[in-house]
């Protein structure tokens, strides 16, 4: 793909957040021809404390929204489109990250590298820490897939790319990511951005909604994109938008989240929407058998759940049979953790590996619950429950501090009696 004269759209959706300023500072910084970016700003801010210094033009558009009026990020991502004024190229990013030297021109060369003639770049960004000293690692993530919720909505984790420095192309993915994306422009005109949206199930919507539009999904092969995960004093918007402030703020986030669930779980069954609905270039059931999912099952293929490229090999027809839920203990003794572990917490990394190393289920375990853990116990149990085709055989607990980021990890492998499958109970 020719370069030249392409101008760039850059979709950003702000909420109450300090960092916008310094992103954009280094979008334009970093880009090799800044000239030809132009900024969508949805800025959620309070109108009597915030300034911004950047003039609202044909380069800065700025749509400046009273964060108590906002209706959440995809109300806000969806405002930002209709900034767009045919700009050949669209890239759409939160508002807390940095960027490597010359993305610009390294996106437009990935882009040409996808062969593909509707191709998207999307992947979760790597983590960084704002601040004097900010520490931008090398190693491109993927988007892979963690789990169902209740509502059996996919569920995504950031998984490293394996060899990443001898690819030679961008890698195929399953899912995108609405915090860093980027397509032609013409994405905007033929999916769009539904503001009915909330949050969960808003990447899985996405995702179904290009695929099937005829959109390839790509991961990029390297670093472009760097995103704040920590943020823990940060203004949310389901923080702002309770009973507690129902006389401040103009609507409630759980009831914008329940509409948001219903449309999602709407959309994977394969039901009609009144909007924004799924394409017709591709079918649902191609998108199952591209990711190795199965929404009707809830049940995703080992070849998925280890994080292997799409297309996924064919499967044999029972394939969904041989997924079983396990039940799994981590035992380790509580001296083995750093200190900070447990006094300055912000979440640990559980992830339960098979014989081949390979993670087969990861979660996040926050603060509040770690509260709950047993303090005068010299042995801490982890109980993780998930549904795997091969078996567990070692574990990694990793802490994460507020203050100090990544601790040392404890790792240790799994006796017999340490999972089990969960049978289902005898209801005759």
């Amino acid at each position: 793909m020719n370069e030249a004269n392409h101008l760039i759209f850059v979709s950003i959706a702000a909420y109450r957040d300090p960092q916008l300023v310094p992103t954009m500072e280094d979008c334009i910084a970093k880009a090799r021809h800044p000239e030809r970016l132009r900024f969508g700003i949805c800025w959620q801010h309070d109108p009597k404390e915030d300034t911004f210094p950047f003039r609202n033009d044909d380069c800065f558009r700025i749509l400046a929204v009273d964060w108590r009026e906002s209706k959440g990020a995809c109300w806000a991502r969806s405002e930002v489109l209709k900034l767009w004024r045919g700009e050949e190229w669209f890239l759409q990013v939160d508002s807390h990250c940095r960027f490597a030297w010359d993305w610009d021109t390294k996106l437009l060369d990935e882009m040409g590298q996808t062969e593909s003639d509707k191709p998207i770049l999307s992947t979760y960004a790597s983590p960084f820490t704002p601040g004097g000293d900010e520490v931008l690692a090398d190693g491109p993530l993927q988007m892979a897939f963690q789990g169902f919720t209740e509502d059996g909505i996919p569920h995504m984790k950031p998984l490293a790319i394996a060899d990443w420095q001898n690819l030679t192309r961008p890698r195929r993915a399953r899912f995108l990511s609405a915090g860093f994306l980027f397509a032609q422009g013409t994405f905007v005109e033929e999916i769009g951005y539904d503001p009915e949206l909330y949050f969960l199930g808003e990447e899985t919507a996405m995702t179904l909604r290009a695929f099937t539009s005829g959109y390839d999904l790509f991961h990029p092969q390297e670093t472009i994109v760097w995103h704040d995960y920590g943020r823990p004093a940060a203004p949310k918007h389901w923080g702002d938008h309770t009973e507690a402030t129902e006389d401040k703020a103009g609507c409630l986030w759980h009831e914008l989240d329940s509409r948001s669930r219903e449309k999602v779980r709407r959309l994977i069954a394969g039901q009609a929407v009144e909007s924004f609905g799924l394409g017709s270039t591709r079918s649902l059931e191609e998108y199952e058998a591209y990711a190795g999912l199965s929404f009707k099952l809830r049940k995703a293929q080992d070849y998925t759940v280890r994080g292997e490229e799409p297309p996924n090999p064919e499967a044999a027809p029972d394939w969904a049979g041989q997924i079983f839920p396990w039940m799994v203990r981590i035992t380790f003794d509580r001296a083995a953790l750093p200190a900070a572990a447990l006094d300055d917490p912000e979440f640990w990394y559980v992830g339960v590996k098979d014989e081949s190393r390979a993670e087969i289920y990861r979660q996040d375990i926050p603060q509040s619950q770690l509260a709950t853990l047993p303090s005068g116990e010299s042995k801490i149990v982890l109980v993780c429950e998930f549904e795997s085709g091969t078996i567990p055989a070692a574990w990694t607990v990793w802490p994460v501090s507020r203050s100090l980021g990544w601790l040392n990890r404890i790792e240790g492998t799994l006796g017999d009696e340490d999972y089990t499958i969960v049978l289902e109970e005898d209801t005759e």
